[in-house]
């Protein structure tokens, strides 16, 4: 019973310390939805971020989720991969035509699909960045960038920031800072030197990037066998934007010590955050590029790494070596959604989201006292909520009622670092709808508020 009590604590990353998951159970779902629930919670091994679950999916359409009970929720979570909306029809009329020719790919062979992708890729990124690996997942992309890494510097130490997230694989959780992922685990990958991020709001650092980087040339410096500086170049879960300032002075540092500059953008890539790539916003490079999530249009599985042409000496060991590496359906998954992307202008559409949501939210932060911050770029922001903006002290409890409010009419999002509601809606997603999810985001702070009040 204590086993069960401690999991049932945990569901998509979400405390569960009140009792909103008991009320939301007894009120917002029918018996049938409720059976099912209990049947996944028997069958599916139990772990923090994905289960038990909350409800059960029949369908799923651009910007939102529809339950088998015909419940409708705004997807402002999407696990970070619905840039292009969920069941796009370009994209499921390509995956169609290809599934009826090349399904799959052996080793010794290649295919168009897979060429075209790869040189789509390297087309969009500058300089050199033009060799690419194909690879099924997000944390296979990291563990290929590190070996990579290691071959060409010699050097196998990493440096990556506290609490990212870079994969849940054990490479992966290596140089990731979660604990949740490294709970058990025993030893992991030697030579990771972790430093606390740039935050702008309640962070050790808070609002003195430099000291940030004072810290990293400090590790530089006295671990001389540091090969690579691992890093989201924004935050996605809690959404922490560096600024260019930051990334100017980090990219020297890391020119200076030798030091191979890795950027995962695997969920924030692809038009996030109103650029294909992130690090456009800072005019700077990275030595190895790792894509992911929404590279599949939210349909496969599908990653990449884009690295530089002088790197591509290393024919004689196995990098990557997947079997899915060069996946026709995956290619054409993945060529789909970046032309998608550009031939509907997406990344102006974002930009032009990104300032109707600061004026809404900023707005929203006026109006409600449980919001210290609001920060975001693009289609990704964060709102985080505290009991008293002088001690900012972390309202835990309220985010939870928060998101069940906000669930029960029909607003879904992700909860990270306890208070933290990140929304990242489908880039697709129409201007009345963003309106009418923002209405119950509102409405649902609102109701939480007084009730803290009385």
């Amino acid at each position: 019973m204590q086993q069960e009590n401690s999991i049932n604590k945990v569901t998509e990353g979400d405390i569960n310390l009140t009792e909103a998951r008991i009320d939301w159970l007894a009120t917002a779902v029918d018996e049938k939805t409720k059976a099912l629930l209990d049947k996944d919670a028997r069958y599916f091994f139990h772990q923090a971020l994905s289960t038990p679950c909350l409800d059960v999916l029949n369908d799923c359409s651009d910007a939102s989720i529809t339950s088998i009970s015909g419940k409708k929720y705004y997807d402002f979570h999407g696990n970070n991969l619905h840039q292009i909306g969920y069941s796009n029809p370009t994209l499921i009329e390509n995956i169609t035509a290809q599934l009826q020719s090349l399904s799959f790919s052996p080793r010794r062979f290649t295919n168009e699909p897979a060429i075209n992708f790869a040189e789509k890729l390297a087309s969009l990124c500058p300089g050199s960045l033009n060799r690419i690996l194909l690879t099924p997942n997000g944390s296979s992309a990291v563990g290929i960038a590190l070996k990579l890494a290691r071959a060409i510097t010699k050097k196998f130490k990493v440096v990556s920031f506290w609490d990212s997230f870079h994969g849940a694989s054990l490479d992966a959780i290596s140089v990731g800072g979660e604990s949740a992922f490294r709970e058990y685990m025993g030893p992991l990958l030697p030579g990771v030197e972790r430093i606390p991020p740039p935050i702008t709001y309640r962070g050790i650092f808070e609002n003195n990037e430099n000291k940030c980087l004072e810290y990293l040339e400090y590790v530089f410096e006295k671990e001389c066998d540091i090969g690579a500086f691992i890093v989201e170049t924004i935050r996605n879960t809690d959404v922490q934007i560096p600024s260019k300032h930051f990334w100017k002075e980090a990219r020297k540092l890391c020119n200076k010590y030798g030091v191979l500059l890795i950027l995962d953008e695997i969920p924030i890539a692809l038009g996030r955050t109103g650029k294909m790539f992130a690090f456009e916003h800072y005019d700077i490079e990275p030595d190895i590029l790792c894509l992911g999530k929404g590279l599949g249009g939210g349909i496969f599985p599908q990653a990449a790494i884009v690295t530089r042409d002088e790197y591509n000496v290393f024919g004689s060991i196995s990098l990557g070596h997947y079997t899915h590496e060069k996946s026709p359906i995956g290619s054409i998954a993945g060529l789909s959604t970046i032309q998608f992307i550009e031939e509907n202008n997406l990344l102006a559409k974002v930009q032009e989201d990104a300032i109707y949501m600061q004026s809404e939210l900023m707005r929203l932060q006026e109006k409600c006292l449980l919001i210290g911050n609001v920060r975001g770029i693009g289609l990704l922001w964060g709102i985080e909520l505290v009991k008293d903006r002088v001690t900012k002290e972390k309202a835990i409890d309220e985010a939870e009622k928060v998101m069940y409010a906000c669930l029960k009419r029909g607003l879904s999002f992700k909860v990270s670092a306890g208070n933290v509601l990140q929304l990242s809606p489908a880039l697709t997603i129409c201007r009345e709808d963003l309106e009418e999810a923002l209405q119950i985001l509102e409405e649902s702070l609102t109701i939480v508020q007084f009730q803290n009040i009385k």
